[in-house]
């Protein structure tokens, strides 16, 4: 089946951030994002998904342990289990990007913040 953000399951979350689950297996996950100007996520981490983020459009800043991290458009970024992270938005314009789980974070994501 071919799957694209029209016929994938759709969700709102964070302060009117989308998420469209393009993959959702045990093993793996695939959503793509879209967060407005000004958003982000909280401060959280993963115990056993590694995370893949890929920037479609826009500019991301990640929080990742101590580090404060710029990603363009084009650009990506791999989050290590057990690392401590947020993405946020700090431009003017809306941010798109995929982020691909492996595996999947359903019950795995413990907030510190």
């Amino acid at each position: 089946m071919i799957h694209s953000k029209k016929n994938s399951e759709h969700y709102i979350w964070g302060d009117g951030c989308d998420s469209w689950v393009l993959r959702d297996a045990q093993n793996l996950s695939v959503k793509q994002e879209k967060m407005p100007s000004g958003t982000s996520e909280k401060l959280h981490f993963h115990e056993y998904a590694e995370q893949f983020f890929y920037i479609l459009k826009g500019d991301a800043v990640f929080y990742l342990n101590d580090e404060k991290v710029f990603v363009k458009t084009g650009e990506s970024i791999s989050i290590l289990p057990g690392s401590g992270h947020k993405i946020s938005n700090e431009t003017s314009e809306d941010l798109e990007f995929l982020v691909i789980s492996s595996p999947s974070t359903n019950n795995d994501r413990i907030e510190t913040q």
